[in-house]
């Protein structure tokens, strides 16, 4: 026996499950004229050019307004495309990109594995954006599985949103266009504070701007006169990863300056086995890569953990004693563009670059004292710091507007609409 839905007051039944009884289920070309694009021909240079917007789908997805693109059409290339105004939305239709999407901040074209919704009067081009957006990974789903993914026009057409009427769209819309604003201030703030925290590493990382304070001359050291190498993991099988001690995999020191403790993989370590356990101020490189300015990437372990490993693909590098290099600064140094210029010179290889140890020894590094060297570290350290308390507001302000397009969207939760 089927048991009736309930459904709360002021609420009715439809395809798309419990919704408001003022709003309405609609296909999508109910609510614009919908188009798709194309490429102009791309054997006439003449078409190209730097003049007009034309839109592919790794230019969607970046923000709600489309703004700039990979490519650029000339006055005879736009004239022979099919044009899309200003308000357009823009959907991607096909590959892994679909669902990405955008609004035209002025007259473009696109390619032709991009759809277009001209939106008609009664409805607001921007609550359809968020509409779109929300349900992206549901619409994926209808491109079906084979190799290449399709969403053609007449199905993108007939897919099915919720609408309220005009005011409480542009309401909903509105609000959810605050947030969109704060997500863009904050990510420009963390673009600024980068570039910030990158001028700093130019100039304290090779003395072209002194901590005040400090006078005194630098100095040049062989890397080999400071510690020495040794290697990572040997003599594994595949049977012996999955569980056991912790070691730092490849990517936890390829993409990070300092090693990710909450990021090691496992293996497993017989009692016997020799195997080289790595320290505290330890500094990793990776030994090789598919170009010479990936290869020789540095990190460095600033906590002390015990029985930790490293993977067999990079090099460790000790120091001798503290007193030379401080941890903290070597975790900015090793990354920086002066000692990346030196590594990318020692890189060998045709198909894939590879980096000696040896040679890595006989690099020169010029050091201000280990004084000097605290200060820095600890002026990288607080700009370093700054990015991350913004990244974190940033990940509050999409989660919020997440939580926000989930109730406001589909009707749970009621805009007062004066």
């Amino acid at each position: 026996m089927n048991k009736t839905q309930h459904i709360r007051p002021g609420f009715k039944q439809s395809p798309l499950g419990p919704i408001p009884i003022e709003w309405e289920v609609k296909k999508v070309c109910e609510c614009g004229k919908v188009f798709t694009g194309n490429t102009p021909p791309t054997k006439d240079i003449n078409n190209y050019g730097t003049e007009y917007l034309f839109v592919s789908p790794n230019d969607l997805g970046l923000s709600k307004y489309i703004t700039k693109t990979g490519k650029k059409l000339s006055e005879k290339g736009f004239n022979i495309s099919r044009k899309f105004p200003i308000g357009s939305l823009l959907f991607t239709c096909i590959g892994s990109t679909i669902g990405k999407s955008g609004i035209a901040s002025e007259d473009l074209t696109s390619n032709q594995q991009i759809n277009a919704i001209i939106v008609n009067e009664n409805n607001s081009n921007e609550f359809i954006y968020y509409q779109l957006s929300l349900n992206a990974e549901k619409i994926k789903l209808l491109a079906g599985e084979q190799a290449v993914p399709i969403l053609n026009k007449s199905q993108f057409e007939s897919i099915k949103i919720l609408i309220p009427n005009l005011i409480e769209q542009n309401a909903i819309a509105n609000l959810l266009s605050t947030w969109d604003k704060a997500i863009e201030t904050t990510q420009k703030l963390i673009t600024q504070k980068k570039l910030r925290k990158k001028w700093l590493m130019q100039m304290l990382l090779t003395g072209k701007k002194r901590v005040k304070g400090f006078c005194g001359k630098w100095k040049e050291y062989y890397l080999g006169s400071l510690g020495s190498t040794y290697t990572g993991l040997t003599g594994k099988s595949k049977e012996d990863f999955g569980s056991g001690k912790p070691y730092i995999p490849y990517l936890n020191i390829f993409n990070n300056a300092k090693i990710d403790k909450s990021n090691f993989d496992y293996v497993t370590i017989n009692e016997k086995e020799k195997q080289n356990e790595v320290k505290y101020g330890d500094i990793f490189f990776t030994i090789s890569s598919e170009t010479p300015d990936e290869v020789g990437m540095a990190s460095v372990l600033l906590d002390n953990i015990n029985e930790l490993y490293l993977n067999s693909f990079c090099f460790g590098f000790r120091l001798k004693n503290f007193l030379t290099i401080d941890p903290n600064f070597s975790s900015y140094y090793f990354r920086s563009d002066i000692f990346r210029e030196k590594i990318s010179r020692l890189s060998q290889g045709a198909t894939r670059y590879n980096l000696s140890k040896n040679s890595l020894m006989k690099l020169s590094v010029i050091l201000p004292q280990i004084e000097e060297q605290s200060v820095i570290g600890l002026i990288l350290l607080s700009a370093e710091k700054e990015i991350g308390l913004l990244n974190k507001r940033l990940d509050k302000l999409k989660e919020q507007k997440k939580g926000l397009m989930r109730v406001l969207l589909t009707g749970k939760r009621r805009l007062k609409l004066i």
